[in-house]
């Protein structure tokens, strides 16, 4: 069984898996163990990752896929996707309940693609990618990043998304918990006899910023806190770059680059890579050919000003910090370490700015991508029977608050209306009594709008709990809450309670259940209690319904039968290509003494015929047409090669006859005179019609059909050996 883990990034993607050596990162097929999060259509083809970002000349490839699952709330003004819109080198549509939708024309037909799909492609691509570096083991079960801001119906469509890529994720992991993991797992100086080592995480990642303080000890890891920006990331500060040089050539070469898509889209590429050289050296050069109107460009920033444009980013990095710090509930003084990764980690100021703020120097050693997938297959390695791991509790903590209300009002605990209340950890059972005597809905919503990115929706689904009529006015509803290790609600049992001699004007009130044990009172006394298990309808908004799952299958699976179809295409194409290049080699030497003039002369003309059809109207053909092709070649170049081949055979089977006979000859001397003598007489008729044989061939032209074929020799040394085996 294989245990891997996956990092589905903004812009790149990353597996890793569990072996028995340890956590190795995955190599894709161009030996980088980063691909891109892309996924391209042409009007027959199929991109996924380095292929898709190769292809984005012709084919602007859809990436984004986390920021576009952000779309559930893509109409509301604060909506992070509505503001990502214009970077987006691809139109983007929202569906009725607002969820983004793409489009792509594929094999003459025009294909609607929601995000989950994306996601489900790109996930499916990493499961080919773990299969083919494992040696062609089946991989199903995972554990898959999130990031820790990701909503009810996000993390919803991970888990489907991974459905239809035939993946069975076993927990949907934090990024930062998952970095923290690998982190700590295999370190002995964390944690001591004067209390747990806390260590800060920041990650600003490309597209999103995030913190989490963290506590280790000998027996495990606990995440205290966490904070977050979700649209503050190193492209934020790409985009600075972009927007400064674009105003300079704007100014300078009269040219509009933010109107044109290619155009943005190269200029962004050149931005990053100032970005990059800026973090070790003062200044930086943009050289562009051609960027657009058939103009070269040249632009030139220092660092000093550079950090001067990202001073309103710089303010905005330390917010989560704090925000993690304060409800982590230990001061900066008691942190051990801050460690920085991330594609923001280099800038060289966002480790200036966060020193500044924790009062010590961040440490930026990790790579963010590769140590979220390994912590990943590490937890899977956990979760997973297949393997064998010390004893290392993992601790997570709710990033936002959840409550749940009635028609009556939100459900209220001594302290506040949540129910699982953020920092606290999970997975988590609550069980919720309510004095109900009819069917009721039980709304789930996140109690504080503030601990959710900008335009998130607080509404997370609605549970009907139902149809019942209680028996009694003491009559009470027992519902089972669960908060699992996916980070998801649900609501998992709820039943009836009457309780004969319970108080009527008892309030409704909560427990906590962390057993999982049966809900029911037990009996005491004289006390006559029934339970009634009660039906559960679920609805969450902004996931998809197991119609659209079942639809979305399917789709994949035409794809993925598409896909499958043109390699095969391609791989014909490829083998009839081969086969006229190496024919036209072996004509000028090879076949130069087994082929007529004429027959040379043939083949020479319908090589070059197909060589040049391959590269005009049969670019783009079908994979019967290939093969075709390639029949009517063999069909003029096969009885050549056979003669070929045969005369080179034929010499070793002629020595192995010789061989034969010498050995049955040798064999016979301690036989009987009579039956040395009929092996002997055996011997020499194979012989002299071997030497017959060889009279006749070698008289003739190599370019006429043997009269004595290697398949012949063969057999007359088989017949000897039978005949010699009945002798004895």
């Amino acid at each position: 069984m294989s245990v891997v883990g996956f990092d589905v990034g903004n812009d790149t993607l990353v597996a890793a898996a569990a072996r028995q050596r340890g956590i190795d990162v995955l190599l894709n097929a161009e030996c980088k163990r980063e691909s891109p999060a892309a996924v391209a259509f042409s009007h027959n083809a199929r991109l996924i990752g380095s292929h898709a970002a190769s292809a984005s000349a012709s084919h602007a490839p859809f990436s984004s896929v986390k920021r576009l699952l952000l779309g559930a709330t893509g109409r509301d003004p604060a909506s992070s996707l509505l503001r990502d819109l214009p970077r987006l080198p691809f139109p983007v549509s929202f569906a009725a309940d607002g969820g983004a939708v793409v489009h792509a024309d594929h094999i003459g037909r025009r294909i609607a693609l929601s995000p989950t799909h994306l996601l489900s492609m790109l996930l499916a691509y990493l499961k080919q990618l773990a299969e083919a570096d494992l040696g062609g083991a089946p991989v199903a079960d995972c554990v898959i990043s999130v990031p820790c801001y990701f909503t009810q119906a996000q993390r919803r469509a991970y888990l489907d998304a991974a459905a239809v890529a035939g993946l069975r994720p076993l927990r949907l992991m934090h990024d930062l918990a998952a970095t923290a993991l690998g982190y700590g797992l295999y370190r002995s100086d964390l944690g001591s006899a004067g209390g747990p080592t806390h260590v800060a995480f920041v990650d600003v990642g490309q597209c999103d910023t995030q913190v989490a303080v963290v506590a280790f000890d000998a027996s495990g890891m606990k995440v205290l806190s966490h904070g977050f920006d979700a649209d503050l990331g190193g492209r934020d500060f790409d985009e600075v770059l972009f927007e400064h040089f674009a105003e300079e050539f704007r100014e300078r070469y009269k040219i509009d680059v933010v109107g044109n898509v290619k155009a943005s889209m190269r200029l962004r590429a050149a931005c990053e890579k100032a970005k990059k050289v800026l973090s070790a050296n003062a200044e930086a050069v943009v050289n562009i050919e051609c960027l657009m109107e058939e103009k070269d460009v040249r632009g030139v920033i220092r660092r000093d000003e550079f950090e001067k444009l990202c001073a309103g980013l710089l303010e905005r990095v330390v917010e989560p910090c704090k925000r993690a710090v304060a409800d982590s509930g230990i001061g900066l003084e008691r942190l051990h370490s801050v460690e920085l990764v991330g594609s923001g980690s280099r800038v060289p100021s966002i480790a200036k700015v966060l020193a500044g703020f924790f009062r010590r120097e961040p440490s930026r050693t990790l790579n963010a991508s590769e140590c979220v997938a390994r912590g990943c297959a590490l937890q899977c390695a956990m979760l997973s029977p297949a393997f064998r791991v010390r004893e290392y509790e993992v601790q997570d903590a709710i990033p936002a608050s959840i409550g749940f209300s009635t028609r009556d009002g939100p459900i209220s605990t001594l302290s506040s209306n949540a129910l699982f209340r953020r920092g606290l950890p999970f997975p988590s059972v609550k069980t919720i009594a309510l004095q109900k005597h009819n069917s009721f809905n039980l709304d789930a919503y996140y109690v504080d709008e503030n601990e959710l990115p900008p335009g998130t929706s607080a509404n997370i689904g609605s549970f009907q709990i139902g149809p019942f009529q209680a028996h009694t006015e003491a009559s009470k509803v027992k519902v089972k809450v669960r908060l699992n290790l996916h980070g998801l609600i649900s609501v998992e049992s709820a039943a009836l309670i009457d309780d004969y001699q319970r108080n009527v004007n008892s309030a409704d009130h909560m427990e906590v259940d962390s057993s999982g044990d049966d809900m029911g009172d037990k009996s005491r006394g004289e006390r006559s209690i029934q339970r009634q298990d009660l039906p559960i309808a679920e609805y969450i908004y902004g996931a998809m319904s197991k119609q659209e799952l079942l639809e979305a299958q399917e789709q994949e699976q035409q794809l993925a039968y598409q896909d499958k179809l043109m390699e095969r295409t391609k791989d014909r194409k490829n083998a009839l290509e081969s086969y006229v290049y190496d024919t036209r080699n072996k004509l000028s030497e090879r076949y130069r003494s087994f082929a007529t003039d004429s027959e040379r002369e043939e083949i020479s003309v319908n090589l070059q015929q197909t060589e040049e059809w391959l590269y005009e109207e049969g670019d783009d053909e079908t994979e019967a047409v290939y093969c075709s092709k390639l029949e009517e070649l063999k069909k003029l170049v096969d009885p050549i090669e056979n003669c070929c081949k045969d005369d080179e055979v034929r010499a070793e089977a002629t020595r192995e006859l010789l061989k034969c006979i010498v050995d049955h000859k040798m064999a016979a001397k301690s036989l009987s005179t009579s039956e040395r003598e009929a092996v002997d007489n055996e011997c020499n008729k194979a012989e002299q019609w071997l030497r017959e044989g060889l009279q006749l061939q070698e008289s003739l032209p190599k370019n006429v059909e043997p009269v004595l074929w290697s398949y012949e020799i063969k057999r007359r040394e088989e017949e000897l050996d039978i005949w010699s085996k009945k002798l004895a």
